[in-house]
């Protein structure tokens, strides 16, 4: 048998499938007429070495298309060419002048890439996504483990592959910046501020030209192929780099016990509306991979970004399902984070589902089963689910929680009883009586809005960098310039701004749930008040290494912060607090500036609480005043030979600001008076 003869191959799995002697191919076209396979010599080839017509009577069992060819393996450039009725008010978009991505290309090639080539009419063969055939046998994971950190014990940190380590200021070797490799290096720094688990900005394979002329889609909330790592974020020029670069960052990530969740974009594709490119799925099943309107020869927009993926299909849920378990079986990664999870839970009309198959899919899958699930949950079309997302294994992010602490320390009317629910982990929102309090993900920022630094520096975004006239990113951010709009040398600006910050920091870190970071607020970074930086691959975005230095109290503060909340079992609880006193259970009071009488009304802008966990022995008092001006609080009573000793002051100077139960002052009054904008952390322990 000649190298050249294929054989009819099978319909699973799909994808390329690497065997002893060659490799299958499957794919799914419902549709479809004609299938031919293209295989290429090289990334920049303008036409292939080799195509392959299928014959629908071989090649084609229901609505797959498959063939075997031998002598093919790893490293093989491919894509399709697919012939099939072009009726948009039908729905059906096929195109065989472009040359198709497979859905389930687990590498690719992006060389001659151009995004309007697939957009214009015409052939588009010297400039077409190419996917690389990849055999994942064989890589030595070296004994590697998932970590499986609890949520209680967990701290996230959010961060963008790219942005983490492209500044020159990184110290990481030029070619590695920007890489899984350039993470790798900077690994020791997140051992030593304390997180458990980076949350990295999507790196399955996105369009960067998805973006307004001139501007690169940085943020990759644009994907084309799902099983793929991004190639840009490695430093290894051949197309199978990126598959055991992204695996050596796992393990090495995974050494040092820090565990790596992916934020995964199910909601739409690369490909947009219907005046978008034909990349993949559009020119496969187009009416199977969307959602389409009335008029099906445009598509319903619930994720923002032009299209929405039909999830709820069996196929598409198929997709999904399988690339979830790739990413955990072959890549090793420990959980997921879901942008926009709620378009999942929509049918093909729109309405929202009571029991969406995909999600409830995710949730019980064995594969799956110790992962971390995290849903954004809500979407761009005005479904809002937080609190009410399905299963019991799904976490979700809180967007409460960040709008409640931002109002409260920036000195809002009517905060102090949201504050309050807040810190307890939500009650008032996750009302399940058996929920893990931990699986509400408090945060303050994210990649999406102001950064920590900006948050405390300006009143208004600044958004005029993007070229969409400052029109674009949310208008209500709940933010406070501390007086002065940006920049400024003024040394009291300057100050109230550290403890705007720390005040928050406190606020996230003392608060019952999981907390997540994002990339550079320890240091301040800035975005110069941009809040919607997703097209700005420049230093605007990227982690300015200098500041570690610059604003060297705020990572102190924050580190020594963390390792607090790490080391004391009252944080790592995982169930709601008793409210009052208990025997056993960790149990929290409410208190105002006088013990038990807290000051819920509109107007009141303080609140204090003491936490107490007897198996522990150990006691806590919160305090928070976004008053301006000081005020005295009173002091509970500790049991006989226990003293309260000061943790945290924000108001006070670094070193003084944060200190270590074994070195902090003890305090010698039944009264604190707390400046004004501020809080304390004060703790005792029974020898």
């Amino acid at each position: 048998m000649g190298l050249r003869t294929v054989l009819t191959g099978e319909s699973f799995p799909l994808g390329a499938t690497v065997k002893s002697n060659g490799t299958n191919f499957a794919l799914f076209s419902k549709y479809a007429e004609a299938v031919t396979l293209l295989l290429f010599d090289r990334p920049d080839d303008a036409r292939p070495s080799r195509m392959i017509p299928l014959d629908p009577q071989r090649h084609k069992t229901s609505h797959y298309w498959h063939v075997f060819v031998p002598g093919v393996g790893a490293g093989q450039l491919y894509g399709y060419r697919v012939l099939g009725p072009n009726h948009p008010d039908r729905g059906l978009c096929f195109d065989s002048a472009k040359v198709l991505l497979d859905p389930y290309a687990k590498a690719v090639a992006t060389d001659t890439y151009d995004r309007d080539a697939a957009i214009r009419p015409g052939d588009n063969c010297a400039y077409a996504l190419k996917g690389v055939v990849v055999d994942t046998e064989g890589y030595d994971w070296e004994g590697d483990r998932h970590p499986k950190t609890p949520y209680a014990s967990t701290v996230i940190y959010e961060l963008h592959v790219g942005g983490f380590t492209r500044h020159p200021s990184s110290g990481v070797a030029p070619e590695k910046r920007g890489t899984f490799a350039g993470l790798v290096e900077k690994i020791p720094y997140l051992k030593e501020l304390g997180v458990t688990a980076v949350e990295l900005l999507p790196v399955q394979q996105f369009d960067e030209d998805d973006a307004p002329d001139g501007f690169p889609n940085y943020w990759g909330y644009s994907p084309i192929a799902f099983f793929a790592p991004h190639n840009r974020y490695c430093s290894r020029k051949d197309p199978l780099g990126a598959i055991d670069e992204f695996r050596d960052m796992v393990k090495a990530l995974h050494q040092a016990e820090i565990e790596v969740i992916l934020d995964v974009v199910f909601n739409h594709t690369a490909e947009g509306n219907e005046y978008g490119p034909t990349l993949a799925y559009r020119g496969l099943a187009n009416e199977t991979y969307y959602i389409l309107d009335k008029d099906p020869a445009r598509y319903s927009n619930y994720s923002g970004c032009g299209n929405t993926f039909r999830s709820h299909h069996a196929v598409v849920g198929r997709l999904i399902l399988d690339c979830l378990r790739y990413w955990v079986s072959e890549m090793h990664v420990d959980g997921f984070r879901f942008d926009l999870a709620s378009v999942l839970s929509r049918d093909y009309h729109g309405k929202p589902q009571e029991d969406p198959p995909i999600l409830w899919a995710i949730e019980s899958d064995p594969v799956l089963a110790g992962t971390k699930l995290i849903a954004e949950a809500w979407d761009a079309a005005g479904l809002y689910q937080v609190g009410s997302f399905i299963g019991d294994r799904f976490a979700e992010w809180n967007g409460p929680f960040r709008d409640d602490a931002r109002r409260f320390v920036k000195s809002d009317r009517n905060t102090v009883s949201c504050l309050a629910a807040r810190l307890i982990g939500s009650p008032d929102i996750y009302k399940q009586p058996d929920r893990d309090l931990n699986r509400s993900i408090n945060f303050i920022t994210c990649h999406d809005g102001f950064t920590l630094n900006d948050l405390v520096s300006y009143n208004h975004k600044h958004n005029l960098a993007n070229g969409e006239d400052n029109c674009d990113g949310s208008n209500d951010n709940h933010s406070w310039n501390c007086g002065v709009e940006g920049d400024t040398d003024d040394p009291h600006v300057e100050a109230l701004r550290r403890q705007q910050i720390k005040n928050l920091l406190t606020v996230l870190l003392m608060s019952q749930g999981t907390p997540m970071l994002l990339m550079g607020d320890e240091v301040r970074r800035s975005q110069r008040g941009n809040n919607n930086a997703y097209c700005q691959d420049n230093e605007l975005s990227w982690f300015d290494w200098t500041l570690c230095d610059r604003h060297a109290e705020t990572l102190r503060f924050t580190r020594k912060l963390v390792h607090f909340i790490q080391t004391h079992k009252i944080f790592q609880v995982e169930e709601f607090l008793t409210i009052g006193s208990h025997p056993i259970s960790p149990s929290l009071r409410w208190h105002g500036v006088c013990l038990g009488e807290p000051d819920w009304s509109r107007d009141s802008h303080t609140l204090a609480c003491s936490l107490r966990y007897p198996q522990a022995d150990e006691f806590l008092y919160i305090a928070f005043n976004a008053y301006w001006e000081p005020l005295d609080f009173e002091l509970p009573h500790l049991p006989e030979s226990q003293q309260w000793h000061r943790l945290v002051d924000t108001a006070l100077p670094s070193p003084e600001d944060i200190s270590s139960p074994e070195t902090a002052s003890p305090v010698n009054r039944n009264i604190y008076r707390l400046a004004e904008r501020s809080s304390i952390v004060l703790y005792s322990r029974q020898s």
